[in-house]
């Protein structure tokens, strides 16, 4: 619908340029800067309306969205009346939050008052007239789901999807030479499933004029129904159960994902090394080459807790798992640091080795408190070359350790065969009960964590292994090897691939840095598919890590200019 208006519009500009009507042409871009409708731009409906909540405008946003109400939602068959209702409910309670956590007591008080006469005699409004005398509401049963990240990024897509599936069956009755007006629209979500019409060349619409404007229609039918929605989050009313499809070769391919909004954290002054969402998905930990530690939390602004400074280099990093406050550092002096986010200071530090001084990898048990722990020699540099120095293997030698935070002490040190060996990457199971770890070798080994001994290893690849993780169902490991070889395994049988994708050596590491913001990296694709592009980095992305909650989890990506960003994402069910 969005497509076929601005097409119309770019046409009616270059008919009004070809008369010379060029006053006619002003008046035409001023009216169109003053289109409520946004030319059916969902995108352009919602940024107005999160700005007239940003800048507590009650007013113009009870305006607004009755200006919609009347123009759009009125069209609707009556069966979809509680599905906007429940819409307009979840955006006064988004107005009412942002206030809330905006710590603007004023605005909160004032919608009340302005709203008492409307919502006071309807039930699902009786709880939050308390609202504003409640000392801690983000604490309070009734209203802490209201303040997650989750149900605001849940509320924007129900009324995004909503729109644009009121938008996609849309049919534009178009007269000869006669432009569309709002006479002329009519909407009826029950026709759904008409055909959709090819657009014609713009060569062709320039001779035409507009004497043809293809249609646009939708390939979805709104099954659901409005009443199954239940208390603390929006109506998903045709959000999840709407999936997007993009073109890839011709051929139509559902997006598992919706990306929902994406920030950049800037804090950093140089390439980012790791980047971490810690257990509970409010925090981040990240470390640049500089040895710089910023703890920030990202809900409902972006907000530096803590920056920590070391003295000796720190090579990784990772998030206890209980309790979740902890944040641990690993160093090239072998030690590790066990840091307080809360408290903002270090709690204690554990001599790892003397020998082995490189700490490559960090990994929390997620059932208790223990971590693993793998050193390496210090005869090379880890996983970033600076500009000027050879690429240089890291030596062999290594050792994988078991400790624990509380006792703050090793618990044992795992039988690497054939070995010691440095071991570059570790990564849990769901549970705990299973370690994967690559190393130096080539080599990925799989230990039974009940039994402390390593249940499988095979060769996967010519040279170093430098990332392993878990698959979603954990039948399968992935891994990045030396060799630019992107390989999934099967677990359950030992040294069998799944898949095996090649690729760009520049894609794989170790990345050459040259100091602040400086890089070198050749930019190349894959032969993976496609699923969602992120994007919004000017340089080449070293890291990333996921964080899933609900159906909205996070991904952060990081690059070498210093740059995180935290894109928001929303899983489509089947």
């Amino acid at each position: 619908m969005a497509s076929a208006v601005e097409r119309t519009d770019d046409l009616v500009r270059e008919y009004l340029i070809y008369r010379g009507f060029t006053s006619t042409l002003k008046l035409l871009d001023s009216e169109i800067k003053t289109d409520k409708e946004k030319g059916f731009r969902v995108d352009k409906i919602i940024d107005q309306l999160q700005q007239l909540i940003q800048s507590y405008d009650l007013t113009g946003l009870k305006e607004y969205w009755a200006y919609l109400d009347r123009r759009l939602f009125s069209r609707l068959e009556d069966v979809y009346r509680p599905t906007v209702n429940k819409l307009r409910t979840s955006l006064y309670r988004f107005y009412i939050i942002h206030t809330v956590q905006m710590k603007n007591p004023e605005k909160t008080q004032e919608f009340f008052q302005k709203q008492a006469l409307e919502l006071q005699n309807q039930p699902e409004w009786r709880d939050w007239f308390a609202l504003p005398f409640i000392p801690a509401p983000e604490q309070n049963p009734t209203f802490s789901p209201y303040f997650s990240r989750q149900w605001a990024d849940t509320f924007l897509v129900s009324l995004h999807n909503f729109l644009s599936v009121l938008f996609q069956c849309m049919h534009i009755q178009t007269p000869d030479l006669k432009m569309p007006t709002v006479s002329t629209v009519t909407v009826d979500l029950a026709t759904a499933h008409t055909r959709q019409r090819r657009h014609h060349d713009h060569e062709k619409e320039r001779k035409e004029l507009f004497s043809k404007l293809p249609p646009q229609s939708s390939e979805k039918k709104n099954d659901s129904d409005p009443d199954t929605q239940t208390e603390g989050l929006p109506d998903q009313t045709d959000s999840t159960n709407q999936t997007r499809v993009c073109e890839v070769g011709g051929a139509s391919v559902e997006q598992p994902f919706i990306k929902l909004s994406q920030e950049e954290y800037i804090e950093h002054h140089s390439s980012i090394m790791h980047c971490r969402v810690d257990c509970s998905g409010r925090r981040v930990a990240s470390l640049d080459v500089d040895g710089v530690v910023k703890v920030w939390a990202f809900n409902p602004i972006m907000q530096t807790k803590a920056t920590i400074m070391s003295k000796s280099p720190l090579l990784s990093l990772e998030w206890a798992a209980k309790p979740d406050r902890l944040l641990l550092l690993g160093s090239g002096v072998g030690t590790v640091k066990l840091y307080d986010t809360d408290a903002k200071k270090n709690l204690y530090e554990m001599t790892i080795d003397n020998i082995h001084l490189r700490i490559l990898s960090l990994a929390c048990s997620p059932s208790g408190t223990s971590f693993v722990c793998s050193a390496a020699a210090p005869a090379a540099q880890s996983g970033v070359v600076m500009e000027g120095e050879a690429r240089v293997s890291p030596p062999v030698s290594g050792q994988l350790l078991l400790w624990d935070t509380k006792t703050v002490k090793q618990q044992l040190q795992f039988a690497l065969e054939p070995g010691p060996v440095a071991i570059n990457c570790t990564a849990f199971n769901h549970n705990g009960n299973l370690l994967v770890t690559g190393a130096a070798d080539g080599m990925i080994r799989l230990f039974d964590m009940q039994r402390y001994e390593c249940a499988l290893s095979w060769k996967a690849h010519d040279g170093e292994v430098y990332s392993v993780e878990f698959s979603y169902d954990e039948n399968t490991v992935f891994s990045i090897g030396e060799d630019g070889k992107f390989v999934q395994w099967n677990i359950h049988r030992s040294g069998v691939k799944e898949s095996e994708y090649l690729l760009s050596q520049d894609a794989v590491g170790p990345f050459v840095l040259s100091g602040y913001s400086g890089y070198k990296q050749v930019q190349a694709y894959a032969g993976l598919e496609s699923v969602l592009c992120l994007g919004g980095h000017k340089a080449p992305v070293v890291t990333v890590d996921w964080c899933s909650a609900m159906d909205c989890g996070i991904c952060l990506t990081a690059s070498m200019d210093g740059k995180i960003k935290l894109s928001t994402l929303l899983a489509q069910k089947p």
